[in-house]
Order: structure tokens, then sequence, then C-alpha cells
């Protein structure tokens, strides 16, 4: 697999970019899944009729990777039910209508932390995943031997068009960032921490050179970056900040690095203050359709309705509802869809934002070989896909694919190839796990 500093220009569109966020009113009802993290869902601890208050523990962490769940309103459990996520998995979502108070747990009290052990179960408890999208326990990444650690890569490139949710956590809570990245270098003796910003976010950047300057005990670096799209892919982040590969099939700590979101990162140090769990979520609400579009913190499970109207209301008829930024974003088909621990924008597309050009047949450009961070073939993998010739797409090495849509976007044809290069992956893991059934 191949790496090169290619990249493509995409709109920007960050309107909200550096204005105040705002605190969301109390929803009237929350609908909380049990799976808003990668691994097994969390099995929830609560019945109908249970009252609960901000940060009662409503779902238990079910294996190594996996997150407890955290009620984020104070009031009444009023239903469990079967909840189809985005993605299309089924899991089950707890329904709480709030009482309007917002009393937290009395049971909140910041977690007692003197070893790499008390740190790793603090993040866990937090229920605190990776909240740039990927939503990976954040604790099984940092519970690694510390002597493999070298570099702390902090993602703040926040490259997808409209979504400034992180540069709003980077202007608003350094504080929380630095108690965060204290306790790595205290418990886990990380010494270089290096922050990746794009050249164009000169707020927050500056804001974290700040940050940076008040710390003497170890090394942090904040790395400007080049205004590239995807920037903010793990692998593409971590080749750019520290020049090191990783390889097909590889972690960024098989090259020494633990990338973190900077969101994360402030959970953890907001956690470690307060120990109030993981329970609310700043989201953007963006896109043609939103009266007033801003930065909004939000209780997890709060609805799309209750966003948008808070942001007052929508001006036309969204063409597409997105959870997340238009490159790597997913649809969602209704109004009632509620924001989960890692969404960091939801988005409101107009007709004009929304619709697709016309697809052409392939004219074998090479564009989209051109685009892709990691140099693979979409052209050749469309025609593997076709033909469900499993070596060949193993060949071709599909599976190193970050979906990030450049091939899509900058295709001549307008052919649908990162969604192609979705269904080949899903091809190959389901050929293998016919062939482990054997």
């Amino acid at each position: 697999m191949a790496f090169h500093l290619k990249g493509i220009k995409t709109p920007h569109r960050k309107g909200t970019k550096g204005v105040p966020v705002v605190h969301i009113d109390t929803p009237k009802t929350v609908t909380i899944p049990m799976s808003m993290h990668i691994g097994k869902p969390a099995v929830p601890t609560v019945k109908v009729g249970d009252i609960v208050k901000v940060g009662t523990k409503i779902g238990e962490a079910e294996g190594f990777i996996s997150s407890p769940v955290y009620s984020s309103v104070s009031g009444k459990v009023v239903k469990l039910t079967n909840y189809l996520l985005a993605n299309g998995a089924n899991t089950t979502a707890v329904v709480i209508e709030s009482d309007g108070e917002m009393l937290a747990d009395e049971n909140i009290v910041p977690p007692v932390v003197n070893s790499r052990e008390d740190l790793v179960n603090a993040v866990k408890n937090a229920g605190i995943v990776g909240l740039g999208g990927a939503g990976f326990p954040v604790n099984v990444k940092i519970d690694v031997d510390p002597q493999r650690i070298d570099y702390v890569v902090v993602n703040g490139a926040e490259c997808e068009p409209y979504v400034t949710s992180d540069t709003a956590t980077m202007l608003n809570r350094t504080d929380d960032i630095k108690v965060a990245l204290n306790a790595l270098n205290k418990y886990l003796g990380v010494n270089k921490v290096i922050i990746g910003i794009e050249k164009n976010n000169k707020l927050a950047a500056e804001s974290m050179i700040n940050m940076a300057s008040t710390i003497k005990e170890f090394s942090v670096q904040v790395k400007i970056l080049p205004n590239l799209y995807p920037q903010g892919g793990e692998k593409v982040l971590v080749y750019h900040t520290t020049g090191r590969k990783i390889l097909e099939g590889k972690l960024p700590i098989d090259v020494g690095c633990v990338v973190l979101n900077c969101t994360s990162l402030a959970a953890i140090g907001s956690y470690l203050q307060t120990g109030m769990p993981l329970v609310e979520k700043c989201v953007t609400v963006e896109g043609g359709c939103v009266t007033n579009p801003q930065n909004v913190i939000a209780p997890i499970g709060t609805s799309f309705k209750d966003m948008f109207d808070f942001c007052g209301g929508l001006k036309c008829e969204p063409a597409k509802l997105i959870y997340g930024g238009p490159m790597m974003g997913i649809t969602v088909e209704n109004m009632e869809t509620p924001i989960i621990k890692n969404t960091n924008a939801i988005l409101a597309l107009s007709n004009k934002e929304a619709k697709l050009p016309k697809t052409t047949a392939c004219i074998r450009c090479g564009t989209c070989v051109n685009t892709c961070p990691f140099s693979l073939s979409p052209l050749d993998i469309a025609d593997a896909y076709e033909k469900k010739d499993a070596d060949a797409l193993k060949e071709l090495s599909v599976m190193s694919c970050m979906e990030c849509g450049c091939c899509s976007f900058n295709c001549p044809a307008n052919r649908p190839l990162v969604q192609i290069n979705k269904l080949s992956k899903k091809f190959l893991n389901d050929q293998a796990k016919k062939e482990a059934s054997k």
C-alpha cells in the first residue's frame, strides 16, 4: 500500500466556525441506543418505570471491546425497544421521559486515579469512545504497554465540510484537554504529543498552541497540516504528523502511536475532574435547510427534530438528512433519529446540496487512483466486485480502503466508487465467515 501527500480540496462551508456554542433546552424524551461504539452492545440495566438521573448507568459494557451507557437526563424509563441504527444494525434503545430538572446522580464523584490501571478503568467507566466518528472505546486504545507508545497524536484535523464541533472543543475546552494530556503523561509515560490541525483553522491552532505553551513537563507540539481531505483519517494523520506508515492490517500502536480525537481528550479531562460520564455531545447543526446553523451541546439521545427546532427550524424540506459530514456521513431516514456518542454533526441538506449527478461509463482516466490516499485502484476494485472475484479484491487491498470518498468525489463519470468499495469489503468479510463456518 503506497502513501503519498495527495488529497482533495472540498468546499469547507464552515459557517459555524467561531460561533458561540449553545446548550439546547432539555428535550421531553431521549432515545439512547445500547450500541454507540465499535464492539458488543451494552446490556440494559434498567427496566420500564425506573427513575434515573443524569449520569445513572443504564447499560453495562459487554466484554472487552464495549462501552457502558448512561442516562443523559433525569426522569423515567418509559420504554425498552428494538432500534434500527443508521448503519443497519439492530440494538436495544432505552427511551427516557425527562422531568425537565436535569438532576445529577448522587453517586457522581471524580474517580481516584493513582496508576495506569486506574486511568484505563476511569476512561472505561466514563463511557468514552472515539468521538470523531469511529466510536472505538478509548480505554482499549490506551490499555497497552506504555513502552510501545512513542507519540500520542491528537486529531484536530476537522477536514469534513460543514463540521466544526471539534473546533468548538479546541476553542472552549482547553483546560479539559490539558488535564487529559497530563494524565496520559503521568500514568502512561507519554512524553511526546503532536496535535494535528489544518492550516485554515487558525483559531483552533492558536488555542492549542497557547495551551501547549503552558505544559513544561513533556513535549506538546502543534503541527499545521495542509488543507486537504482526508487529513483527519487515522493513517493519513499519523503519516503527516510523524512520517510513520501504518500498513494494511496494522494499527497505530504498531508504529508507536496512539491516536485520540481532541473531543475524546476533553471528555477524559472532564470526567477526571467531575466524575460525570459521557452524557452530552457538542454537535454541528448545519445544511442549507437549517435556519440558524450553530454548534449545540445536547444530551445524548436528543432527536434530530429537537436539534433542528432549537436552531430555528428548517427553511425547506430536507432532501437528505446526514449523521456527520457529507463525505463519510450516513444518511438517516427520519427526524426522530437520536444523536449518539460519536455524532459530530447533523446535516439537513437542500435539493441543491443533495442532488446526485448522473452516472456515466468509466473512462479509465485514473483520477480515482491519483486521489486515493493509499493509491488504491477503485476502478479495478469495481471490476473485481462485479465478477465477485475475492482473490482479486484481496490483491487490490480493498480492505485498506478507509471509505473517505475521494474517489467518488473526483470521478468525472460520477460513479459510486466508495459505495462499491464498501460492498467489496462486506463481500470479503461474508466470504471469510463462510469459510470459518465450514
